[in-house]
């Protein structure tokens, strides 16, 4: 990876130590966050047969029609990538926070997701 600033170099580094403890099977897939400065992105990814079992966004047709802060949107992602787990029959799932840190919009969505019904 070529190094654009420290920051995101930083982020990068720390997503690389978390990585390489955290692994999503088919029982218990990873649920992998990205954040822009504008929208949250969640997978859930089963990284043995490399598939993303389900996803969601604050692009979505719910959540953008919905003027709220981001926090807010984040929260809305997190109940919806729960039902969608839910849909998918995913009861656990690694929680992987690629490098951010547990506070703020991936915190938000993390407890939204744990009230939507997921384990981690």
């Amino acid at each position: 990876m070529a190094i654009k600033n420290k920051k995101t170099y930083r982020r990068f580094r720390i997503k690389q130590r978390i990585r390489k403890n955290i692994f999503g099977t088919s029982e218990k897939p990873r649920l992998s966050v990205f954040r822009s400065n504008k929208q949250i992105y969640v997978q859930v990814i089963d990284d043995v047969n490399g598939k993303t079992l389900a996803s969601a966004s604050s692009n979505d047709k719910g959540i953008t029609e919905q003027k709220v802060n981001k926090i807010e949107q984040a929260k809305l992602v997190g109940t919806l990538i729960a039902e969608k787990a839910k849909e998918q029959g995913v009861e656990t799932v690694v929680f992987d926070r690629s490098g951010y840190l547990y506070h703020g919009r991936i915190k938000s969505l993390g407890e939204a997701a744990r009230k939507g019904g997921l384990k981690f």
